[in-house]
């Protein structure tokens, strides 16, 4: 097994850091850079930062920012928000971002995600689903940070996006996002098992199982929020649980022997 990777998740709006609650609720938590460095000391593998309006207001990714987060951040970053040409990914790259994370745009153009990955690296291309189980029991995609039905099946797009060359995929239950209620296990393990890339998942973490059941279930990787902002848990914390279960991940402080 690969080791799993523990991801914190910043959610950007006008130029500071929000958490809401169902993709919805938000409120301001703080500024984007000082959470940045402090992650840098945490053992955090990676660190994603979304901006959550920039494809609702039409605009392209704040270039700027993010030139300045990435001079800030020490470990590989993900940016998404407002991402839906080349240029723009193009550009994102150049600043020192080492992925993009595509939601909204793959839907209207899912050549973008072939063209990206023929480019770039299908490394470079991280696929987003935000999911919302209809009345049938189904999940469909929501896009403009889950505010738009797609009408798509979260497990037939998230093939999809694997056959149009997606490195991984970004996997969010929209109604649990901010309610550390614990990830949408079967959602997890439906996806997972559905494709050979990694998955991510997102979603509504808020205790140490939480993680270790959504590993058995087909995780790869680990994105979380609201637990690191609202509460006492580290990183850290969360590797040596996830050491002790027998999951490997990366970490300096941990005694493999």
């Amino acid at each position: 097994m690969l080791k799993v990777r523990v991801i914190p998740t910043l959610l950007w709006k006008n130029f500071g850091l929000v958490k809401g609650v169902g993709f919805n609720s938000w409120r301001r938590i703080g500024s984007v850079l000082p959470a940045v460095k402090v992650f840098n000391t945490r053992q955090v593998d990676e660190l994603m930062v979304l901006d959550i309006n920039a494809t609702e207001e039409g605009r392209d990714p704040d270039f700027e920012m993010v030139a300045e987060i990435a001079h800030e951040c020490f470990v590989p970053l993900t940016i998404g928000g407002g991402i839906s040409n080349i240029g723009q990914i193009k550009t994102l790259l150049q600043l020192g971002a080492d992925k993009v994370s595509i939601n909204s745009a793959a839907f209207q153009n899912p050549a973008l995600i072939t063209e990206a990955a023929n480019k770039f690296g299908a490394q470079c291309i991280v696929a987003g689903i935000d999911a919302v189980q209809s009345e049938d029991g189904r999940y469909y995609c929501y896009s403009h940070a889950g505010k738009q039905s797609t009408q798509m099946e979260a497990v037939g797009w998230a093939r999809k996006m694997e056959e149009t060359g997606a490195g991984e995929i970004l996997l969010t239950d929209v109604k649990l996002d901010g309610t550390m209620q614990g990830y949408n296990q079967p959602l997890i393990k439906e996806v997972a098992a559905a494709v050979s890339i990694p998955v991510i998942a997102s979603g509504g973490a808020g205790k140490l199982e939480d993680f270790s059941e959504a590993i058995e279930n087909g995780a790869s990787a680990l994105a979380v929020a609201s637990l690191f902002q609202f509460t006492e848990m580290t990183p850290l914390e969360i590797k040596k649980y996830l050491f002790k279960n027998n999951i490997p991940v990366r970490s300096s402080t941990i005694r493999y022997s």
